[in-house]
């Protein structure tokens, strides 16, 4: 597909609750427009047009949200390069695209790099990349990318422990699921994720996500499910 044959499919589906709660400011950012479509509907439809590399950049750069998201969801992890994310990185317009970006099955996480990514994001200065690379370390919890040893998740699990009632709320939100992650991996990391998740309490989410809503997380209720215990078992 065309970048005009994708804004053609997204004005067809545009969603007009979606456009007015856009429009009262709640959601919107910066001069961006938007055709008010769900994330939910915008997978679907990135499935529908496939990995495009090129026609993922074409759509970052028009000043519509939802062709924004539409750019990351589609983009080819082989493609993708470093360069490009520190770039993107620097335009998630205060985290408005930092979930697509960095979580909720990422293409970024897809990437060779990513892992490497992760590492040096959580230790940055800046608040949106280390935002970003605890999303990148939720993601890559569920796999095992080279390097990501258990020796490492349980000094990350220090450092979440040491900062996280002190970082900033896009942070701390990241900061949660990555420690709910990290603590579903194995016995060992689920003990010490455990210990920190009930020291710090339940996270408010509230002023994590743009707009959001909802109760504090509690990471601990995730962490002491029946069905890890017998996943865990198992493993014995």
């Amino acid at each position: 597909m065309t970048k005009a044959q994708v804004l053609a499919l997204l004005k067809e589906n545009q969603n007009d609750r979606g456009i007015s709660h856009w429009n009262s400011g709640r959601f919107k950012t910066g001069n961006l427009k938007s055709f008010g479509i769900g994330l939910t509907l915008l997978r679907k439809l990135a499935k529908q047009i496939g990995r495009n590399h090129k026609l993922a950049q074409q759509l970052w750069k028009t000043p519509i949200y939802d062709a924004k998201v539409m750019g990351l969801l589609i983009d080819d992890p082989k493609k993708l390069s470093r360069d490009q994310a520190e770039e993107q990185v620097e335009e998630l317009q205060a985290g408005m695209f930092s979930h697509v970006f960095a979580s909720c099955d990422a293409t970024l996480a897809k990437t060779p790099f990513a892992f490497e990514l992760a590492r040096d994001w959580v230790n940055s200065q800046d608040p949106m990349r280390r935002r970003c690379g605890y999303s990148l370390l939720y993601e890559l919890s569920k796999k095992n990318p080279k390097g990501m040893t258990d020796d490492y998740l349980l000094n990350r699990i220090d450092n979440i422990h040491r900062a996280i009632l002190k970082e900033d709320p896009g942070v701390r939100g990241a900061m949660a699921a990555a420690l709910m992650g990290i603590g579903k991996r194995n016995s060992r990391l689920n003990r010490a994720a455990g210990v920190v998740a009930k020291e710090i309490g339940p996270v408010d989410m509230n002023s994590c996500g743009e707009g959001g809503s909802g109760e504090p997380f509690d990471v601990l209720k995730h962490l002491v499910t029946d069905r890890l215990r017998e996943k865990f078992e198992k493993k014995k």
